[in-house]
């Protein structure tokens, strides 16, 4: 397969990381987490950020440092407590590997911190894009870190247009990277690639007239408001619609709760008593008994509001809420009875959160009703 960037001469590349790197000195933004950076909170920002707009990022990552401001820190936290900082990050995988890889550092590694990007990804949930970042950032290992923003900016710059979610898309642009890379300041080169796809090179209608990489860009776009070909994706995952009911069952002034496995959605959250149907259609039309043994101790109340959407990664949700009174607190295999204070310091889905004073008021009036 012909290498399309090597129509890119040595002195092309070595002047366009020169125009990268002033532009980046003149343009970047000043993100908390980029003066001085620490293997820690560079880790952390990482982490976080995966799937995560800046701003709403930029929150979460300042709580966890206020919470937990070191890897030992973190480690000695509860699951419980790491998850509820989550809590409305979405991915929520992610917060169980932060968890898991700070117990390794904290207590495997004792503290010692590796400085090359191969031994970063020993750590769960840091593949090879995250470890390039960190150990590049914080120990200038010259390696290529190849996130999203750098497979727009490279592959239009070079004009690769192999899908980029396939092998022979993204070779070539990670060789590119490689060949592209200051390595005497390589962190500063992968923030100032990435800096560039969030500001300049952006998905849609990139602002190519002042692009510091344009003027051997082989997809630069004439117009405002036009986008080039690449990158080019060879297909995406079919969105599925699924109805979702939660049934809040209460007794007196307890709820019944449940933790979902940690595989999957929403994995480790707390929720509802639920059921999941698959959809061909986005309206609501099923109405399931809750999923416990005791159903006849129970007596329904309908709906809690009405249904409404929410979008995941790769699933649409019609959620709904069902209100149920029991008679008994019964014992149901994998619930727990819950006083609604302590039911909602637990990490839930954001779903249920931004619902749960509606859900909480309507089941004390049922009760006094």
């Amino acid at each position: 397969m012909v290498q399309n960037f090597e129509i890119l001469t040595k002195n092309e590349i070595i002047q366009a990381r020169a125009q990268l790197k002033n532009w980046f000195i003149s343009n970047q933004r000043p993100l908390p987490w980029r003066d001085a950076p620490h293997p820690y909170a560079t880790w952390l920002c990482e982490i976080i950020m995966q799937q995560t707009r800046i701003d709403q990022g930029t929150r979460y990552w300042h709580s966890f440092l206020n919470q937990w401001p070191d890897f030992e820190s973190l480690a000695s936290a509860k699951p419980e407590e790491v998850m509820k900082v989550w809590q409305g990050l979405g991915y929520y995988s992610r917060a169980r590997n932060l968890h898991k890889a700070a117990k390794i550092v904290a207590n495997d590694w004792l503290g010692e911190l590796p400085t090359n990007a191969k031994s970063w990804q020993q750590l769960p949930g840091v593949g090879p894009y995250t470890a390039a970042a960190i150990a590049s950032i914080c120990f200038d290992d010259p390696v290529a870190a190849v996130d999203g923003n750098a497979l727009r900016v490279l592959s239009r710059w070079a004009g690769i247009h192999e899908p980029i979610d396939k092998p022979a898309g993204r070779k070539p642009i990670e060789q590119l990277a490689e060949k592209f890379l200051d390595s005497k300041e390589p962190g500063m080169h992968n923030q100032a690639v990435m800096e560039l796809g969030a500001l300049v090179c952006t998905p849609k209608s990139p602002d190519c007239e002042h692009c510091p990489l344009n003027e051997n860009c082989k997809s630069r776009v004439e117009m405002k408001g036009q986008t080039p070909m690449a990158p080019v994706k060879a297909g995406k995952t079919k969105v599925r619609n699924v109805n979702l009911t939660f049934h809040v069952i209460a007794h007196e002034n307890k709820v019944l709760m449940r933790q979902r496995p940690s595989p999957g959605i929403w994995g480790g959250l707390w929720e509802f008593p639920s059921n999941w149907v698959d959809s061909e259609s986005n309206e609501f039309k099923i109405k399931q008994a809750p999923p416990v043994q005791h159903p006849q101790s129970l007596s329904g109340n309908g709906l809690v509001g009405q249904p409404f959407e929410h979008v995941l990664s790769h699933r649409k949700l019609k959620v709904a809420f069902e209100s149920w009174l029991s008679e008994t607190a019964f014992e149901e295999e994998g619930m727990e009875w819950l006083t609604w204070e302590d039911a909602r310091k637990l990490p839930i889905p954001r779903a249920i959160e931004k619902n749960w004073e509606e859900l909480e008021n309507s089941l004390r009036k049922q009760r006094f009703s």
